[in-house]
C-alpha cells in the first residue's frame, strides 16, 4: 500500500477520550507538499461536543497533519499551532479491510499534557 492510497476524508472514533477531546473526529489526508511520498492533512474536533469538559489547552479544533505510511503503519504528528508537535497518531491498517480502516492509539504530546498521559485508542474508517 502507498500513501496516495490513503487521500481523502476518514472518520475518527476515540475510544475513552481525555476529558476536553470529543469522541468523534474527521481526519482528510492529501499528499505532502515538500515529500510526496508523505502525507498531510487536517484532523477537526468538534471540541465542544467534548463531554462535560472544556477543550484540553494546547489543542485546537482544527489541527494540521503530516507523517508516513511505513508497512501498512500510519504513523502522523500533529499540530495544533503550527509549530510544535502536539498529539502522535500511531495506527495499523486492519487485515481484510483493504486499506479502509486502521486502528491505534494517540498521544497527547502537547505542553498541557501530563507526563504520564494514556494512549487513547482510535479507529479510523475510510469515508465515501
Amino acid at each position: 500500500m502507498k500513501a496516495g492510497q490513503l487521500y481523502g476524508l476518514w472518520a475518527v472514533r476515540f475510544s475513552q477520550p481525555p476529558a476536553g477531546l470529543p469522541e468523534r473526529a474527521t481526519l482528510r489526508l492529501e499528499r505532502h507538499a515538500e515529500f510526496s511520498e508523505s502525507l498531510a492533512g487536517q484532523v477537526s474536533r468538534e471540541l465542544a461536543a467534548a463531554a462535560g469538559a472544556k477543550a484540553i489547552a494546547g489543542h485546537a479544533a482544527r489541527a494540521e497533519l503530516a507523517g508516513d505510511l511505513e508497512a501498512g503503519m500510519l504513523l502522523l504528528d500533529e499540530s495544533s499551532d503550527g509549530i510544535s508537535i502536539t498529539g502522535t497518531w500511531n495506527g495499523e491498517m486492519v487485515a481484510g479491510s483493504c486499506g479502509k480502516v486502521f486502528r491505534g492509539v494517540w498521544k497527547d504530546t502537547s505542553r498541557s499534557a501530563a507526563a504520564d498521559a494514556p494512549d487513547v485508542p482510535f479507529t479510523l474508517t475510510r469515508l465515501p
